[in-house]
């Protein structure tokens, strides 16, 4: 999981371990003990910011029109494919 500075947490770290989830979230510069974290692909998280921003500008996932949750995860597979493509 990628996260900011702000989920640096001990606690938050131990739950995502205790449910196997490898956690790439660096810890804070006041930190005494530094946390060690895969920093390339820390700088590569914006590229998902990225892709939700893009789907937030189809109006159809944005206001979650669907009611079921599976035709609203069939309309953000179409959105993420047309945005993908162009």
């Amino acid at each position: 999981m990628l996260g900011d500075r702000g989920y640096y947490a001990d606690w938050f770290r131990e739950a995502l371990q205790d449910k196997g989830i490898r956690a790439c979230i660096p810890g804070r510069k006041q930190r005494k003990t530094p946390v060690k974290y895969d920093k390339r692909r820390y700088k590569r998280r914006n590229r998902i910011e990225i892709m939700f921003g893009r789907l937030k500008n189809w109006r159809r996932v944005a206001t979650r029109y669907d009611r079921c949750p599976k035709v609203f995860l069939s309309a953000i597979a179409l959105a993420a494919t047309v945005i993908y493509w162009l």
